[in-house]
């Protein structure tokens, strides 16, 4: 069941939410009904991703080396596309 619910907040940040809706296809209250959803669900939000069939049949097929720093690959691969040219 729906319920009308009364937000006071400012004018900008209603603005911006407005269009970031717009722009991703949904409604200002799906936005906001899924983000209430997302801050008082009992799991952690990994746990409620449902994974495709591909991506379930991916994973763990690969391992890094103990020694992969994640973060800075990352960095630099970043660095090396946007600041290299």
């Amino acid at each position: 069941m729906n319920v009308k619910l009364t937000l006071v907040l400012e004018a900008s940040v209603i603005d911006r939410a407005k269009n970031h809706a717009k722009l991703n296809g949904r409604s200002l209250s799906d936005l906001v009904e899924n983000y209430f959803k997302m801050i008082t669900s009992d799991t952690p939000p990994e746990e409620n991703i449902e994974l495709t069939p591909i991506v379930k049949s991916l994973r763990g097929s690969f391992k890094a080396p103990e020694s992969f720093n994640y973060k800075e690959e990352l960095s630099n691969a970043l660095a090396e596309k946007y600041l290299s040219k």
